[in-house]
């Protein structure tokens, strides 16, 4: 069997994606996302995953309407919670063992999120489910993803998109002649605004040297693709 090229990864998700049409989480969706991650896992890939919280709880909008920004954000890492124990139920009845580690102490539902045991728990095989952001108001979980991804050394952060695969000049769902772009590096993501991830942890990544691959979620195979080291979507890099 082929050696896979990545052997420990993160993947960032964002709370859209197990959202259907008419849902707030979609048993379809997390049904998908368990069906790739098992794929790659199966091929002895150890797997992260850090899930955002959109679809149940926006934020900005909630900022905009006068609420308390930190109370706003500790609502939307909860929000993660939620979702990071409906994935870990999707990814069981597959026969995966899992752990979710939340960085808000909740001990009833989850392991507190301690750097060592998370590398342990993957080491022994495990999928780990990292919920509740980084634990402080005013950090996206993109910021979250970056962090973690650094703590536990993952050599690659999966950036999941919904229907674009990969980063383009302009947004492709609007502009039909946007062209996509394989490979670039972080300073000229940041400098060119490009939708990779916020602009924090961007340069968390750039610090670090985290490589990101922007990839669509909604491809099936395209994980375990990108894991096995066929070019997919977009690099960014160092170099």
């Amino acid at each position: 069997m082929q050696e896979p090229k990545y052997h420990r990864v993160l993947i960032k998700l964002s709370g859209e994606q197990i959202k259907g049409t008419d849902e707030v989480v979609s048993y379809d969706m997390l049904d998908y996302l368990a069906t790739e991650i098992e794929a790659i896992h199966r091929r002895g890939v150890q797997v992260a995953v850090v899930i955002g919280g959109g679809n149940i709880w926006r934020g900005n909008q909630s900022i905009a309407r006068g609420m308390d920004t930190a109370q706003s954000h500790y609502m939307g890492m909860l929000s993660t919670i939620i979702n990071s124990l409906a994935l870990q139920d999707a990814l069981e009845r597959r026969g995966l063992h899992t752990r979710a580690m939340t960085a808000i102490q909740m001990n009833e539902v989850a392991e507190p999120y301690i750097r060592r045991r998370a590398t342990r728990h993957l080491e022994k095989g495990r999928v780990i489910i990292l919920a509740g952001g980084t634990g402080n108001p005013y950090f996206t979980t993109d910021s979250a993803a970056a962090l973690r991804a650094a703590e536990i050394h993952a050599q690659v952060i999966l950036m999941a998109k919904n229907g674009v695969d990969g980063i383009y000049t302009a947004d492709p769902r609007r502009f039909p002649d946007a062209t996509r772009i394989d490979r670039l590096t972080y300073m000229e993501a940041l400098n060119r605004g490009l939708a990779v991830m916020d602009s924090t942890a961007l340069t968390f990544c750039m610090d670090n040297n985290i490589p990101i691959i922007v990839f669509n979620a909604l491809e099936s195979g395209t994980i375990e693709r990108i894991v096995m080291g066929e070019q997919v979507g977009t690099m960014v890099s160092k170099a």
